[in-house]
């Protein structure tokens, strides 16, 4: 009878409508379809720390495939993990084991970071090489730090933008920057007004102090293989308790 829609004001109506056939007080019917409803707040985080659900970083169409899938198979194991059911009424650790499966199958670039990084420091003497090998329309990841016209000290990474490929130079002056080396960081000599490196908040006068480059690592999914393997030992173990729970209800009294 609508549970699950309008339970909060002023759009509450189909709770206390519900309320009204099952003859029981509509404030608790809310407060129950208001805990039923609130799980949907993991949505809005499934884009959010897993962009590729936005089509960001997909690589073809089994990509795309995978990725919709586990995050369907998640959004079904959250929901038996915080309704305490599943294939049998939950224990407390099968219901922490169902959310681990969730966040990993949401999220398994989580794991993944933790045992490898996602982007390597490299020398910012190198500078010049890393722009050069980079491909097409990729941005490079670089800190920089120095005192702007206000005399504020600055600390901060940009994404540099470094459009077709071309020799290095050719590549900074198309953003409107101009280096040089000195020891173990990289002056920045000169800002052209306008810039894509000025919009970027970039002034002469600061230092690059860090690049980041992509880290060669094992893709993430691999971390499916464990959660799906969690899962299943799950299923197996509910299923037996299910099925004896029945065995006993069906059993006749002597």
């Amino acid at each position: 009878f609508g549970l699950m829609a309008d339970v909060t004001p002023p759009v509450g109506l189909a709770s206390y409508a519900a309320a009204g056939i099952a003859r029981i007080d509509p404030i608790k019917v809310g407060v129950t379809a208001f805990g039923y409803s609130i799980r949907t707040a993991i949505l809005p985080f499934m884009f959010i720390f897993n962009t590729q659900l936005l089509l960001i970083g997909i690589e073809g169409t089994a990509h795309l495939v995978l990725t919709i899938g586990t995050a369907v198979v998640a959004n079904l194991v959250f929901a038996a993990a915080t309704q305490g059911w599943f294939m049998a009424r939950n224990r407390w650790w099968e219901a922490v084991a169902l959310l681990l499966v969730t966040l990993t199958l949401f999220r398994p670039g989580f794991w993944m970071d933790m045992i490898h990084p996602p982007y390597d420091k490299v020398s910012p003497d190198r500078i010049m090489e890393v722009i050069e090998q980079a491909p097409a329309d990729d941005r490079l990841r670089v800190w920089i730090e120095g005192e702007d016209i206000n005399g504020k000290a600055i600390h901060k990474g940009v994404l540099l933008p470094l459009g077709e490929p071309a020799p290095a130079l050719k590549r900074l002056n198309a953003i409107g920057l101009s280096l040089m080396a000195s020891g173990d960081s990289v002056d920045i000599m000169g800002v052209k007004f306008g810039s894509r490196a000025a919009k970027l908040g970039i002034e002469q006068g600061f230092k690059i102090t860090a690049i980041e480059v992509l880290a060669e690592r094992p893709d993430k999914e691999w971390f499916f293989v464990p959660a799906f393997g969690l899962l299943a030992l799950i299923v197996v173990i509910q299923r037996r308790r299910a099925r004896t729970i029945a065995d006993k209800e069906l059993k006749p009294a002597s």
